[in-house]
């Protein structure tokens, strides 16, 4: 059975940076595209970026030149670094597994998914 286990969540200054990690086991996760997710409060959890198997990556328009996630294939690890943090970036940050989708946007694509992490950015 996959696990997903997300850390690197915390508290921080508008501006300011954090890196996010999800550690990836039970599974091949190289056969795995690794999706990041964020749900702020009263609101739908929505698509921030992913990367395939290969590396390629996309993103998000609100994230897109501040953001960017990085995996490790060799230590079953996906990385979310975040630059230029805003308010509205507050949320927690959920990391998610699929094997391959058409519609990676969609929360209802992804096989399985981590506990999510707290960001906070204050203004």
């Amino acid at each position: 059975q996959v696990q997903l286990v997300e850390s690197g969540g915390g508290l921080v200054q508008a501006g300011g940076s954090l890196r996010l990690s999800c550690a990836f086991s039970g599974g091949m996760f190289s056969n795995y595209a690794m999706g990041w997710f964020r749900q702020a409060p009263a609101k739908e959890r929505e698509f921030v970026g992913i990367t395939w198997r290969g590396g390629e990556t996309d993103y998000s328009d609100s994230v897109k030149g501040r953001f960017t996630i990085s995996r490790d294939n060799a230590k079953n690890t996906v990385i979310l670094q975040m630059n230029n943090l805003k308010p509205e970036d507050t949320a927690v940050y959920y990391c998610a597994a699929v094997r391959t989708t058409t519609d990676y946007r969609r929360r209802s694509s992804y096989d399985y998914w981590g506990q999510g992490t707290q960001v906070t950015v204050s203004s």
